[in-house]
């Protein structure tokens, strides 16, 4: 399956408004979603970002339009004949101070058990009036880091450092954080799994993994995010 990466100087983002759905094709998405949590309980329909479109301004600067949906709206990907919007999400590439990944898996009460995949999360509509931009989106990479590994980043630490596309036209935002040392990083999240589970919460992530090279992550047993190979081999490659 190809990725495309792309090096973003500016990204300059636009709300737009969901396009409209037939009502069968609704009605399709909700029983596909029924379905998806009566499978999955902990499956929540909450407010997400989708896609609306990009359009390059200049060579480095990168217009990026984006629509309020729910995670139900992903549900169209099952229904004969709909279309969904591409998702939007942002995820961060944590060096070691030796020049590893961190590479963690999901566990199995997620949408994708087992799966391998840089620390992130979908991105999440602005509340009471606040702005989409270059800003909040590093804001919500830094929050990703903090609540699955337990890292404090601050957000103005976190650079954007390249832009993928994937399966379904999906939009990954990838930032770089500051390297730390693996003790650092294995008591960090070991921390923040323990008080999951005090909470009676099984955490998001189920283990990590640091690699230095797209071998090594080759090694790692289970489905792999389609962005993780090109970004660990672009990250070897700039070593």
């Amino acid at each position: 399956m190809g990725i495309d990466l792309f090096d973003v100087e500016q990204l300059l983002l636009t709300e737009a408004a969901e396009p409209p759905l037939p009502p069968q094709d609704a009605e399709a998405r909700d029983r596909v979603w029924d379905m998806a949590v009566r499978a999955n309980p902990s499956l929540f329909d909450g407010p997400v970002v989708a896609c609306g479109g990009l359009k390059w301004m200049d060579p480095c600067i990168l217009r990026l339009s984006w629509v309020r949906v729910t995670y139900r709206h992903y549900a169209l990907r099952r229904v004969p004949g709909a279309t969904a919007l591409p998702s939007l999400f942002v995820n961060v590439v944590q060096p070691t101070d030796d020049g590893r990944v961190l590479a963690a898996r999901m566990s199995p009460s997620t949408a994708a058990p087992g799966r391998w995949q840089l620390p992130g999360g979908s991105v999440e509509p602005p509340r009471d009036g606040a702005a989409l931009d270059e800003s909040a989106l590093a804001g919500q990479a830094a929050r990703e880091l903090a609540e699955e590994l337990g890292i404090d980043a601050a957000a103005e630490d976190l650079k954007l450092w390249v832009v993928t596309c994937g399966e379904n036209g999906s939009i990954g935002l990838t930032y770089l954080a500051p390297a730390l040392p693996e003790v650092t990083l294995r008591a960090a999240f070991a921390m923040v799994a323990a008080a999951e589970r005090v909470q009676g919460r099984e955490p998001e992530l189920d283990g990590i993994a640091l690699v230095h090279s797209p071998d090594e992550l080759a090694g790692l047993a289970g489905p792999h995010a389609d962005y993780l190979d090109p970004i660990v081999r672009r990250f070897s490659g700039c070593r």
